[in-house]
């Protein structure tokens, strides 16, 4: 149970709802482990639940407080609101916002300049980590580039602008990326990012990756009351969750590059894993799935504090941290979005 942003988050598995008074009580196998008084919250999202009373509905439905239900895994299933909720306002808040080009350039900035602050990190701590394995003036060269490039990030004043400094910035990080696999160096190669399949190890386990941290992250958006489909940095596009695809920019490099580096250097993963389609697709098997997925579970649970809000929360909790973060500064709460530095 943890409280963030006057939210309450049920992570653990078996938990039962239910109302006593003006509080929210939060039950396993009958016993009461948590109590919470309602006029404290705005919303309560439960992962993996087991149920809800339906009396706890009601007074959130009457109070305004979101119920949100999703899976064990993070995936949105539900959302129990009253007659009118402020998701209404924030969402057409959010529509403006992403029909005003200056707006819109602000938000994704600061989106892509945590993305290069958090690349440049990585290349950062593995220098730190490993000074005798690794080519630490070239990896240090890379970093250079990718402090100046926030600079320039933060100096540029058009959409393109932006997506060309991106992609500059990505091209230099992924240059590197190879050096950091540092364990089965015969079997694990990067020569590149690619995806639309991925054709090789390496890039079938960040695509994974990718799309477990993209799925989190819409679930968050969902969970504030955001439109998980209309961003600020990547454009509209039907079927594709660009606001979702905007907040993964500034985790994919701590979240997900940094996990699968961990799974090949601390060979938690091998070859024999991986199947080759006849139109050069590298997948994983099965079993080599369900190893990821309990390690991805795992890591989502280790514990950090938050560098803005100075709270610990686990890793799992970042994107909706950010959901909220967002949402708060769309309504007025805040100056600026402040993007996930990891520190």
């Amino acid at each position: 149970m943890k409280r963030l942003l006057n939210t309450l988050y049920i992570t653990s598995p078996n938990r039962y709802l239910s109302l006593d008074g003006e509080n929210v009580v939060v039950l396993e196998k009958e016993t009461e482990v948590g109590r919470v008084p309602l006029h404290n919250l705005e919303a309560i999202v439960t992962f993996g639940y087991t149920g809800a009373s339906p009396a706890l509905m009601g007074a959130c439905a009457t109070r305004g407080i979101g119920l949100i239900f999703l899976s064990g895994s993070g995936r949105f299933l539900a959302r129990v609101t009253g007659e009118v909720y402020g998701n209404v306002t924030l969402r057409k808040e959010q529509y403006r916002c992403s029909e005003n080009p200056e707006a819109s350039l602000q938000i994704a900035k600061n989106c892509i300049t945590g993305k290069i602050y958090n690349s440049r990190w990585v290349l950062e701590r593995s220098i730190r980590d490993y000074p005798l394995r690794l080519d630490v003036d070239k990896i240090k060269g890379k970093s250079q580039f990718l402090q100046e490039n926030m600079k320039k990030i933060q100096e540029c004043d058009t959409a393109s602008a932006l997506l060309g400094l991106e992609g500059e910035a990505a091209s230099v990080y992924f240059s590197v990326f190879d050096d950091l696999i540092l364990q089965q160096k015969d079997d694990f190669q990067f020569r590149g990012r690619n995806r639309r399949p991925p054709t090789d190890e390496v890039n079938a386990m960040l695509s994974f990756a990718y799309t477990l941290l993209t799925s989190m992250c819409a679930s968050a958006l969902e969970t504030v009351g955001l439109d998980p489909y209309v961003g600020f940095y990547h454009t509209d596009r039907p079927g594709r969750k660009s606001l979702a695809l905007d907040i993964i920019e500034e985790l994919r490099s701590v979240m997900a590059d940094r996990f699968v580096l961990t799974l090949i250097n601390k060979k938690m993963v091998g070859k024999e894993g991986f199947l080759r389609k006849e139109n050069g697709a590298v997948i994983m098997d099965d079993n080599l799935r369900k190893t990821f997925l309990t390690a991805w579970q795992k890591k989502k649970q280790e514990m950090i504090t938050h560098p803005f809000l100075g709270e610990k929360i686990e890793w799992g909790m970042v994107p909706f941290a950010q959901a909220m973060l967002l949402a708060r500064y769309l309504r007025g709460d805040l100056d600026a979005y402040p993007p996930f530095f990891w520190k």
